[in-house]
C-alpha cells in the first residue's frame, strides 16, 4: 500500500489532486482500509505518473479521454487518439513556419521594391500573386482587404499596400489557415506590426518544441503504464499485444531517454535518444 501523501510528493501536486483525478474517472478506484484510507497501489502510482505526464504534454481533456480507455482494455483507441494530438500539432508546426516565411519582411520589401506603379487593376492584381480573381473577389467579400473605387469608371483599384497584404493573404491560405485565421493575423499585423506577427509565431514554434519533447516524455509513461496493466488485462483486449518485450532492457532507460513508442500490429518502433554508446 502507498499513502497518498507519498504520492503526492513524489509527483510535487497535492493530495487533492490525487482525489480529482479519482472523480474523474481517470484512475482506477482505490479499495480502502476500515478507517476509510485510501490504499493506493503501484498500479494506481503508474496511472498518477502517467496522468501528470500527459497532461503536460497533451493537456487534461485528452488525459480524460485516454485514461478510461486504457482501464477498459481499448488501448488501441487510445493510442490513436494520442497519435492524432501529436499529428495536429505537426500541422500546426508547418503553419507556423509558413507564417513566418509568409511574413518575412525582406522578402516583402523586395516585392514592394519590385512594384512601383501607384494603382493597380483587379486583372494586374490576380497575374502579380497568381489567384483567381473571383478569389479576390471573395476575400473582399469577407472583409480581409478594402480596395478602392476608381472615381471615373468605378472599378476596383489596389495600391502596393493592398497589393503587399494580397501578398500575405495568398501565403497564408496556402499553408491552410482558415479565413478567420488569415484575418486574425491580418489584424495583428494591423494593430502593431509585421515583425510583431511574425514574433507571435515564432514564439509558438518555441512553445511547440517545448511541447513535443513533453509529448515524447509522456509517451514513455504510457508505455510504462501498458506494460504494467498487461497482465491484468485479457490479451483478447490488447489488439495486437501492445506491450511487447523491447528489444533492450527497459532498465537502461529513463523517461528523458525513451521519446515515444508506435505499435502496429506486428511491427513495434521505439524512438529513443541516441543511446547506441549504451548498447556496444
Amino acid at each position: 500500500m502507498i499513502k497518498p501523501i507519498e504520492i503526492a510528493r513524489r509527483l510535487n501536486i497535492s493530495t487533492s489532486a490525487l482525489r480529482h483525478y479519482e472523480e474523474w474517472g481517470i484512475v482506477p478506484p482505490p479499495k480502502r482500509q476500515p478507517n476509510g484510507y485510501r490504499m493506493y497501489t503501484e498500479e494506481h502510482l503508474a496511472y498518477f505518473e502517467c496522468i501528470r505526464a500527459m497532461n503536460a504534454g497533451f493537456g487534461m481533456r485528452l488525459v480524460k479521454q485516454v485514461m478510461p480507455l486504457i482501464q477498459q482494455g481499448n488501448i488501441t483507441q487510445a493510442l490513436w487518439i494520442v497519435n492524432e494530438a501529436q499529428a495536429n500539432m505537426y500541422k500546426e508546426k508547418v503553419r507556423a513556419d509558413n507564417t513566418i516565411q509568409a511574413l518575412d519582411v525582406e522578402e516583402l520589401e523586395r516585392f514592394s521594391t519590385l512594384h512601383k506603379k501607384e494603382w493597380y487593376s483587379i486583372g494586374e492584381v490576380a497575374k502579380e500573386i497568381d489567384v483567381p480573381q473571383t478569389t479576390i473577389r471573395h476575400w473582399e467579400k469577407e472583409g480581409l482587404v478594402e480596395p478602392s473605387r476608381n472615381l471615373e469608371n468605378g472599378y476596383r483599384q489596389y495600391n502596393r499596400a493592398d497589393l503587399r497584404r494580397l501578398l500575405i493573404i495568398r501565403t497564408l491560405r496556402s499553408a491552410v489557415y482558415s479565413l478567420e485565421v488569415v484575418g486574425e493575423v491580418l489584424d495583428e499585423i494591423d494593430q502593431h506590426s509585421i515583425s510583431h506577427a511574425k514574433k507571435i509565431a515564432s514564439d509558438a514554434l518555441q512553445h511547440m518544441d517545448y511541447i513535443i519533447q513533453q509529448q515524447l516524455r509522456a509517451g514513455y509513461y504510457l508505455y510504462k503504464l501498458c506494460e504494467f496493466i498487461q497482465g491484468k488485462i485479457p490479451h483478447k483486449n490488447w489488439g495486437a499485444s501492445l506491450c511487447r518485450t523491447p528489444p533492450f532492457p527497459l532498465n537502461y532507460i529513463d523517461a528523458d531517454a525513451v521519446v515515444q513508442i508506435f505499435h502496429s500490429q506486428q511491427l513495434v518502433h521505439y524512438t529513443i535518444h541516441p543511446l547506441q554508446s549504451r548498447f556496444e
